[in-house]
């Protein structure tokens, strides 16, 4: 008798962004085409959060939100479909940092580490933007960042204090 080997799903934390059109309907269509892939399962959604945009042009504001799952899908094939659904709704490169109707962006992946042209995981600079760490805590503030060994919820703090003194 054979055994199938069983396949571990890895946790994953996406982060997603919108600043053109319908920001809320973009974020809900995302996460409902990522949802849909075969080999993810849902675990957590945060609440949508309105924020500035930081760098870049003039633009509007952004709505963020950070989606966990489960998945047996490698980083370098979930970075191709989080691709194929940014093109799908319209998303187009032309100016770094631009507006965008949706990003979607792999900001950690179990414990891996991937550092590579196409790919960053963790997430460079996750740990440097409070739009992408408080809808992050409000779902998964005991993560640990795999580079850095510290929880999210340790990180958000961090951020939150360096800016009010900096304010």
């Amino acid at each position: 008798m054979k055994y199938a080997k069983k396949i571990s799903m890895m946790p994953v934390y996406i982060g997603m962004g919108s600043n053109i059109g319908n920001r809320e309907e973009n974020l809900c269509t995302a996460c409902k085409r990522i949802i849909a892939i075969r080999g993810i399962q849902m675990m957590r959604c945060s609440r949508f959060y309105e924020t500035a945009p930081i760098g870049g042009p003039l633009q509007p504001m952004f709505l963020n939100a950070v989606l966990g799952i489960k998945t047996v899908i490698s980083p370098h094939k979930l970075l191709e479909q989080f691709q194929g659904i940014e093109i799908l709704m319209g998303r187009t490169r032309t100016v770094k940092w631009g507006p965008r109707t949706i990003d979607i962006d792999i900001l950690i992946y179990g414990d891996k580490i991937v550092d590579d042209d196409r790919l960053k995981i963790p997430h460079s600079l996750m740990h440097t933007r409070l739009f992408v760490l408080e809808p992050f805590v409000e779902i998964a503030p005991n993560v640990v960042h795999p580079g850095l060994q510290k929880t999210i919820l340790h990180l958000y703090r961090e951020l939150q204090t360096s800016l009010s003194v900096t304010a």
